[in-house]
């Protein structure tokens, strides 16, 4: 804190405070500079949390606290702008606010003791769409969306200077047919600037589709850096006069947008506890680890919080690499979670759930990931007696009297949110029983709107009965 006041209080114009709401969407509120001192650090600044989306409390008065940890100059603003992300508390006791999402994302990380291990370090892989044009619209008379990009496959015979991706062969392409290779350069460079460390990022299979691929950090750090770097992505699309979109799926009949997540667990020591020599090098924790994700997935409940929109039911179908497969593999990409292959040295072995995407709250999906794979160290599963695999096959490929062996998670949403009302005692001790119903509530809202709206693909198919 002292460090952060000596560097910047007489070195910026503002300071922007950041708080996450219970979707995952960052608000904030902006101070003058000369705020930046001991006061604003422990009595931080009070707000009401009632249009945030939390469930209902005594008082929805709350105070939000600047963590020193989060400091970075915010690279969209035209005067100088100190940024941080806070930590919300109750007014009149001053503890943490149980439901604020790095407040259950903390506490998931401080149960990793109770199984011997101190963090999870965790590395996201962010998929995304670029459009240059999009628009969409609800009511009483009709619905419709459209989005477009000049290098879409639906523009090959459109008169232009620019290639377009053939369909489903955008993977790994280079410029010119990547025109936005130069856009991921620069929104990498905001990313180290500010101390997100980016692996690599490439094209996607889709056109208009695009991936940046994150280090490991912290659990915590890891959350910050998805909601930073999604932040960042759509303040640079704007500049350019473009529209990013982290949808599950935003364009029929193509790959969907997913937020893979490697993950392994670290002691005291920071040695990794993944590293054993069981199935592809991995530890018994590891494997339990693994069995409890896939335990907690396939009854639906992990997936309300890792996979909470309707539209991440349209990614999650076969056909498309859709990770929908209760199973654990090496190098399969089939299944929910894949034991990377090229990854040769013990102390960076890790797992990858592939079934996460981007329109969760990072902190809630973390955590719950976190919980899942606790429970599952805590009840000794065993992966392999309980049907997960390993899966050494690309189930699309099977003979299908092998596939009918093979279980799938949930198709929707109403189903996942069932789901959590009936398994959710693994969250228990981090998940408030509030937040819980909470959310069961905010996301069957969502569901029965959209179930409710006619959409054009109905119209094709019923009209004229």
């Amino acid at each position: 804190m002292k460090d952060v006041i000596e560097k910047y209080a007489h070195n910026i114009e503002f300071i922007d405070l950041k708080v996450v709401d219970v979707q995952g969407r960052l608000r904030h509120v902006t101070l003058p500079g000369n705020r930046l001192d001991d006061s604003l650090f422990k009595e931080g600044v009070g707000f009401d949390a009632s249009n945030f989306g939390f469930a209902s409390v005594e008082s929805s008065d709350m105070i939000m606290i600047p963590d020193p940890d989060t400091a970075f100059i915010d690279p969209f603003y035209d005067e100088k702008t100190l940024s941080f992300f806070c930590d919300v508390f109750l007014v009149d006791t001053l503890e943490p606010f149980d439901q604020y999402p790095r407040n259950v994302l903390r506490n998931a990380v401080n149960k990793l003791e109770e199984i011997g291990a101190k963090n999870a370090m965790m590395a996201p892989e962010l998929e995304f769409h670029l459009f240059e044009s999009f628009g969409y619209g609800t009511d009483t008379s009709g619905s419709f969306y459209k989005v477009d990009v000049s290098e879409g496959f639906w523009n090959s015979q459109v008169l232009s200077n620019q290639y377009v991706v053939d369909r489903k062969r955008g993977y790994h392409r280079t410029p010119p047919v990547d025109a936005y290779s130069g856009f991921r350069n620069e929104v990498v460079k905001a990313l180290l600037k500010i101390g997100i460390p980016v692996k690599y990022h490439h094209h996607e299979v889709s056109s208009a589709q695009h991936e940046i691929e994150l280090f490991f950090q912290n659990a915590l750090k890891a959350a910050d850096s998805i909601i930073l770097t999604k932040y960042i992505i759509q303040n640079i699309a704007t500049r350019h006069g473009l529209a990013a979109t982290f949808m599950p799926k935003p364009l029929y009949n193509e790959a969907g947008n997913g937020l893979h997540v490697h993950q392994f667990l670290v002691n005291e020591n920071n040695s990794n506890l993944f590293s054993g020599k069981g199935y592809s090098g991995l530890s018994q924790i590891a494997l339990q680890y693994i069995a409890g994700i896939l335990y907690h997935s396939l009854s639906g409940s992990l997936l309300a919080f890792t996979n909470p929109s309707t539209n991440s039911f349209k990614r999650l179908v076969p056909g498309f690499e859709a990770p929908v497969c209760a199973a654990f593999a090496k190098a399969n990409r089939s299944a929910a979670i894949r034991i990377p292959g090229y990854v040769k040295k013990p102390e960076k072995v890790r797992i990858e759930f592939r079934t996460m995407d981007a329109t969760c709250n990072p902190y809630y999906s973390l955590a719950a990931i976190l919980m899942a794979g606790i429970d599952g160290i805590k009840r000794e599963f065993d992966p392999v007696k309980m049907g997960f695999g390993p899966l050494e096959e690309n189930i699309y490929k099977m003979a299908d009297d092998e596939r009918e062996k093979i279980r799938f998670f949930p198709t929707s949403l109403f189903s996942v949110l069932e789901a959590l009302t009936q398994d959710n005692e693994y969250l228990n001790e981090v998940f408030s029983q509030n937040l819980i119903l909470n959310w069961y509530t905010l996301k069957q809202r969502e569901t029965e709107y959209v179930n409710s709206v006619p959409s054009p693909a109905e119209y094709q198919l019923y009209f004229d009965l």
